[in-house]
């Protein structure tokens, strides 16, 4: 059974920030996540794959959703326990439709730099979801799930 969800859509408790662009803010947040998986007590591979996954995420709404401005913001939702970890990313852009990307397993698409952050978020995540307009996408790890 998924997790309740309060009215912003993330789970009640949920932990929401706002950062900039700035990389030691990108690196805060996954220091922190990581952190919170360890204390309740996720091995190291699934903290390795939450990570990365927020680091795609997260660079996904840097370079694509906010087109690299100085200025740009994302908000991040995290909720944390042992059983699972929920992040959810909003960039400030105007979204994108996720079943337009490429494939960059394809034969014709393997020298393609796009679709590759996605491909690893869906490897590494349980469950992804973009919400409409596609500026938000929600990550959900299960420890349960047969996973790292």
């Amino acid at each position: 059974m998924p997790p309740s969800r309060g009215p912003s859509g993330d789970p009640p408790g949920a932990k929401v920030r706002t950062i900039s662009h700035q990389r030691r803010d990108v690196e805060s947040i996954g220091d922190a996540v990581e952190e919170e998986m360890r204390l309740a007590g996720h091995p190291a591979a699934a903290c390795f794959a939450v990570r990365l996954a927020w680091e795609e995420a997260a660079s996904n709404a840097i370079h694509h959703g906010n087109r690299d401005r100085p200025d740009g913001r994302i908000e991040v939702a995290t909720a944390i326990d042992g059983a699972r970890v929920y992040l959810r990313v909003t960039d400030e852009g105007q979204g994108f439709d996720p079943a337009g990307v490429i494939d960059p397993t394809l034969d014709e698409n393997l020298e393609c730099a796009s679709g590759r952050g996605l491909l690893l978020m869906r490897a590494y995540m349980t469950r992804i979801e973009f919400e409409p307009p596609g500026n938000t996408v929600r990550m959900v790890y299960e420890a349960d799930a047969g996973r790292a």
